[in-house]
């Protein structure tokens, strides 16, 4: 059976996609078994075959899986130049989001136009058109519900697109990330703020120095500190994950963050970075990382995937 012709077969019988949807009858987040998936690409790794598509999906917006293992159908593209954005590392194509996402993008960039000395934002990697994995740089980013915001300040919104290849983001930290380094600003403070106050928003992830230093700063309610989350290497950039869209049954929200403002976990954290603990002797190996086939994501992405 031929590629297309298969795929048709696998959309119309399975998932209904003549209709327009990718909705399956049984539990949406089943994963494609062996037999569903076409020959040709049942051993290809997902990450090969979702890097190479140039466009979206046409049809409605829908997630599929979660934020690690998942696709993305009716995905928007981010403008490459806005009034107060301007999408970075264009050759990569990964300027792509649900619409919820690109909405929030453009929304947090007029945040950070008002702050001293930025114009608004530069946006690291989005989603690839069709979501999926990637072929570098990011285990998530698969739903088209997780950005990349650099930490350098936006004052030049006019880069052309050579520029943006080659020009690199700030990095704000010093001690391996214990501390805030001196480019770190209240403008930083107040754009993750704004992020993490906006109820889109399900988790924000940061180096924990800059999670202790907007604890320390923060002189109002800290609520929207619980959010904001510690995690290794995110001092150029800071991650921002916004919960599914309302009614997406397709979509596996991320956890509820533990209760509290996480001041102390990100001191703990900082203090672990400081005098680090000796290492567990009983600790076993970390296994290597799965690389995720077609038959690893939920069943609608073969469809999403060969959607004309």
């Amino acid at each position: 059976m031929g590629r297309f012709l298969s795929a048709l077969v696998f959309c119309t019988v399975l998932m209904g996609c003549g209709s327009g949807s990718y909705q399956t009858s049984d539990a949406q987040m089943v994963t494609a078994r062996a037999s569903q998936v076409p020959a040709e690409i049942r051993d290809r790794l997902a990450k090969s075959l979702f890097s190479v598509k140039s466009a979206a999906t046409r049809g409605a917006a829908q997630a599929f899986g979660s934020y690690s293992k998942g696709c993305l159908a009716g995905g928007e593209q981010l403008a490459e130049t806005g009034p107060t954005w301007q999408a970075m590392r264009l050759s990569r194509n990964r300027n792509w989001g649900h619409p919820d996402l690109v909405d929030f993008v453009q929304d947090l960039s007029r945040v950070a136009a008002r702050q001293p000395g930025w114009k608004g934002l530069y946006v690291g990697d989005m989603s690839q058109p069709r979501g999926g994995p990637m072929r570098s740089g990011h285990r998530s980013h698969q739903m088209g519900l997780d950005v990349d915001i650099w930490m350098r300040p936006a004052v030049n919104l006019t880069l052309p697109a050579k520029a943006r290849e080659h020009i690199s983001s700030i990095s704000m930290r010093r001690d391996r990330g214990a501390y805030v380094n001196g480019s770190w600003t209240p403008a930083h403070h107040e754009i993750i703020k704004a992020a993490a106050s906006d109820p889109r928003v399900a988790r924000i992830f940061v180096f924990a120095g800059a999670k202790v230093q907007m604890c320390d700063d923060e002189k109002g309610d800290k609520a929207w500190l619980r959010k904001v989350r510690p995690w290794w290497g995110h001092h150029y950039h800071f991650h921002v994950r916004l919960n599914c869209p309302e009614g997406d049954a397709s979509c596996i929200n991320q956890d509820e963050p533990p209760r509290g403002d996480g001041c102390q976990d990100a001191r703990d954290w900082v203090a672990d970075i400081i005098n680090p603990p000796p290492p567990d002797p009983n600790r076993k190996p970390t296994p290597p990382r799965k690389e995720l086939l077609m038959t690893d994501l939920p069943v609608q992405c073969l469809a999403v995937l060969q959607a004309k």
